[in-house]
């Protein structure tokens, strides 16, 4: 019975996994429909969101069986009570991953407004931020999952300066240019709530394998 329940945890921190591979993925996709305007890439982007959201409903599943059938304990009630937040959270990176497709959509025919700089800047950030905290996961590492943490300010300050550059350099001087700037904004804003969920998951991986809340408290970070 307990090398069964082992299984059981094992194959739920599998799926974990490949969600969030896929969520890396649909990033990684959305942005390189971007800097191609490439319309099917970006289609192809909102297609497979699917397969994420039966990976969430399957982690979801899972977890509720092995709490109410298996009852765990300690370390182990952590961590299937975490796995359905950081599935909800791996979803909302890919649904985010979507908005972003959406976006290309928008100006896939028209020419670029400028040159893609921040942008990258800000999605290298973000792939690096759900990266970590993946990896945090895997391997209980709660201080990989401090330093994402610490990251999300990067993103903040990016996100900022996208924003900036596109109002007052290029909407306030032009308002035509809005059409083609407005979505390069909401895109800053989709990648850095990307980030915002891999720090949500860094803060539950923290909670996991320390038993410490650090959600709302950044001065504890410090302490781990």
């Amino acid at each position: 019975m307990e090398r069964h329940f082992d299984q059981e945890l094992k194959d739920l921190g599998t799926n974990l996994l490949k969600m969030g591979c896929l969520a890396e993925e649909s990033i990684s996709n959305a942005i390189n429909a971007l800097k191609n305007l490439n319309r099917d890439m970006a289609i192809k982007v909102i297609g497979d969101d699917k397969i994420v959201d039966q990976l969430e409903l399957l982690i979801d599943e899972t977890s509720i069986r092995l709490l109410s059938l298996r009852q765990p304990q300690a370390g182990d009630l952590r961590f299937v009570t975490n796995a359905s937040k950081i599935g909800s959270e791996l979803e909302r990176i890919a649904d985010l991953s979507v908005d972003i497709a959406q976006r290309v959509l928008e100006i896939a025919d028209k020419p670029m407004l400028k040159p893609l700089i921040d942008i990258p800047k800000l999605t290298a950030v973000a792939q690096t931020m759900v990266k970590n905290a993946i990896n945090a996961f895997v391997n209980r590492d709660a201080r990989l999952a401090e330093e994402t943490i610490l990251m999300d300010k990067d993103a903040d300050n990016l996100r900022d300066l996208i924003q900036d550059e596109l109002i007052n350099d290029y909407i306030a001087k032009d308002c035509n240019s809005a059409s083609r700037a407005v979505p390069l904004i909401l895109i800053a804003r989709h990648l850095e709530r990307i980030c915002d969920h891999a720090t949500n998951i860094a803060e539950d991986i923290i909670f996991m394998v320390k038993a410490e809340v650090v959600k709302h408290h950044p001065e504890k970070l410090q302490e781990l």
